[in-house]
């Protein structure tokens, strides 16, 4: 029984630790990262925009192929008014390994916004709890998690910035 409350209680311990995505309605946790050009961008300088935080690498071909779409909604919204916003923004979150792979991809695919960050060692995907890529969060203008994952992919991310726009 003492074996089987231990075992219980390291598993409570495990669970409660571990990463999760912060959930629709949560507020966005701050992110600060180097960009292409070793300057420190911040989230938190994008408070008042609604902003897309996509989670990617040059090396994953998922990611390269969303970043069309990404690149369209840039052009489209980046100067619509929102419920809860004004202004839309991308604030993307490289998982690579190597800066000039990275700085290529962004080069090559047009990926023309300011934010982009270089996430060593992972540290902001944990605190996001990305297990995979591509993963997105879109937050609004207070910084609140209004939609993430497969629901702003793809012409869906479309979908729910139009559903955003003040009308």
């Amino acid at each position: 029984m003492k074996l089987l409350t231990i075992i219980f209680s390291v598993g409570l311990l495990a669970f409660s630790y571990s990463p999760s995505s912060p959930v629709n309605g949560a507020q966005a946790p701050d992110i600060e990262l180097k960009s292409p050009k070793g300057k420190t961008v911040k989230l938190s300088k994008l408070k008042g925009k609604m902003v897309l935080i996509d989670f990617w690498a040059s090396w994953c071909a998922p990611c390269r192929r969303e970043n069309p779409n990404v690149v369209e909604a840039y052009d489209k919204y980046k100067k619509s008014k929102f419920k809860n916003g004004k202004g839309f923004e991308v604030f993307s979150v490289s998982l690579d390994k190597k800066s000039d792979a990275w700085q290529n991809a962004i080069d090559k695919d047009e990926l023309t916004w300011k934010y982009h960050g270089l996430d060593v060692g992972g540290i902001i995907a944990r605190e996001y709890g990305v297990t995979s890529i591509p993963t997105a969060f879109l937050i609004d203008g207070d910084g609140k998690i209004i939609a993430s994952g497969k629901e702003i992919r793809g012409l869906e991310l479309h979908k729910v910035l139009d559903g955003q726009l003040e009308k």
